[in-house]
């Protein structure tokens, strides 16, 4: 069992069987009235720098759990913001193995497309979430015919988000849903999103178990920023949304193609809020091309520095939205070279973070995706 204390309070992890807790997650502490713990993930590439190998191989090991008999046909959601590039990397993997689904992944970020539902995930420091019909008739077919869904997110904790999505997507119309399997790296909801679904639950992840918390009395409420928003920014956003909003079935690198120069180099290939899972795909290159390459991205989640996190810098979105985005234990000195990668004009990045980016020995190039 795993206790750790906290500002607010103490949380006990317990799992299920025999697990090493420290080569998956750590703990820290958020800016959140409504839930001050979170389990940062040490193979996600969004808090914590990893190498693409790595998170492949945990998107492998959970599609391998999947069921290859699940019928069809198969919607894959991913959850945004932090589990876009995780949801993308499993279908990857699923799909590889000779299975046919489509993905789509939550946003909150409107686009130009069909709505068809939203939900809510009401312990976030963002809780709006939207979900678009995809664009390829195609895949708009499969979706509102769905029989198996598979939820993906980086953990799960009570099952409430699962449960919000799946009640919002019966309620827009998708009703022949015969099975769901959900997927995450954790789960310590011990079962609870079976026990209240109608339908059959199959968990798929790395570790379960069960969570307890034991608050302080007395204890500081933490003050959340202002970041729940769900609207469009004054930026444009790239016109290729070929990874996960508007659907997706195939995974092809489109964000940038020069790879030799980084042979041999240290590289940090960081990503931009929901714009996850193209920077994986050319860190992936990078790194089989013999470049040392890092994962990371930036966030709207408020984390305090402590445990999990060594250090922290926040400054402005570059979606136009006004709402503060921060990077954490990202160290600009240890690199050689760290690419930025955007869904929006460079000239929205905000000077405070490429200031930052630019402190150390570090090359930096900000790639934009069309």
């Amino acid at each position: 069992m795993l206790t750790i204390e906290l500002s607010t309070g103490v949380i006990s992890v317990r799992s299920d069987q025999p697990a090493d807790f420290n080569a998956l997650f750590e703990m820290a502490e958020r800016n959140n009235p409504k839930r001050s713990f979170l389990f940062v993930s040490k193979v996600l590439g969004k808090h914590i720098p990893v190498t693409p190998s790595a998170m492949k191989a945990c998107h492998h090991a959970l599609a391998a759990k999947i069921p290859a008999d699940l019928p069809q046909p198969i919607l894959f959601i991913g959850m945004a913001e932090t589990a876009v590039g995780l949801a993308a990397g499993v279908h990857r993997e699923y799909t590889r193995a000779g299975n046919q689904a489509c993905l789509v992944t939550s946003t909150r970020h409107p686009v130009d497309g069909e709505l068809f539902c939203e939900f809510k995930e009401n312990h976030s420091h963002a809780t709006d979430h939207l979900i678009y019909l995809p664009e390829d008739p195609q895949l708009r077919e499969m979706f509102l015919q769905a029989r198996s869904l598979v939820l993906v997110d980086d953990e799960a904790t009570t099952g409430n988000t699962f449960c919000n999505l799946y009640q919002s997507l019966f309620a827009a119309g998708l009703s022949n849903l015969s099975q769901i399997v959900t997927v995450t790296l954790t789960n310590w909801s011990d079962g609870a999103l079976a026990q209240r679904l109608d339908i059959p639950v199959n968990e798929v992840c790395l570790i379960s178990g069960s969570w307890s918390w034991q608050p302080k009395e007395d204890a500081p409420i933490p003050v959340m920023p202002s970041v729940n928003v769900t609207a469009r920014g004054l930026a444009p956003m790239a016109t290729q949304q070929n990874w996960g909003r508007l659907g997706c079935i195939q995974h092809r690198l489109t964000l940038m193609r020069d790879h030799t120069r980084y042979t041999g180099k240290k590289v940090l290939v960081l990503g931009t809020g929901e714009f996850m899972w193209q920077p994986f795909l050319l860190g992936e290159q990078l790194e089989a091309a013999g470049a040392e390459v890092y994962l990371s991205s930036t966030t709207r989640s408020p984390i305090s520095t402590g445990m999990a996190i060594k250090c922290g810098v926040a400054f402005s979105d570059n979606y136009g939205l006004g709402i503060a985005n921060y990077m954490y234990n990202i160290v600009p000195d240890e690199y050689q070279h760290i690419l930025l990668c955007c869904e929006t004009p460079a000239a929205f990045v905000d000077p405070e973070l490429l200031a930052y980016l630019s402190s150390g020995k570090a090359v930096l190039e900000v790639i934009v995706h069309d």
